[in-house]
């Protein structure tokens, strides 16, 4: 079992900055490819970014290119999601994610085993 707690959600102005954190704890860290999805009112639960186990490589939804940044800290047990110029259309509950998922399946939440409880993100305009 692994798991997980999001923390560092909050309500920002659009144009705004939040950094995401997810602390891991049970089995090793490093055994995972880690996701962050995000999940808003009435729409089903999307894909945002990953990581693979060593950080070497990184996947991120086009929504979100260029404005949002992954990384782990596999001796903290943790990842992290800093989002930069928020938009209004980024207000969602974020899902942190554990898993080995092939890569057909980086991007879709049945790649993944383990998940935290979420944490809201609010962009006001």
């Amino acid at each position: 079992q692994v798991q997980l707690v999001e923390s560092g959600g909050g309500l920002v102005q659009a144009g705004g900055s939040l950094r995401l954190s997810c602390a891991a704890s049970g089995r090793t860290f490093n055994n995972y490819i880690m996701g962050w999805f995000r999940q808003a009112p009435g729409k089903e639960r999307e894909f945002v970014a990953a990581i693979s186990r060593s950080g070497s490589v990184i996947y991120f939804a086009d929504a979100v290119k260029g404005r949002f940044t992954i990384s782990r800290d596999n001796a903290k047990n943790t990842v992290y999601l800093q989002m930069n110029s928020l938009k209004p259309e980024d207000t969602a509950v974020y899902y942190c994610a554990a898993g080995t998922p092939i890569i057909d399946s980086v991007r879709q939440p049945r790649g993944y085993n383990y998940w935290g409880q979420g944490t809201q993100v609010t962009v006001s305009s």
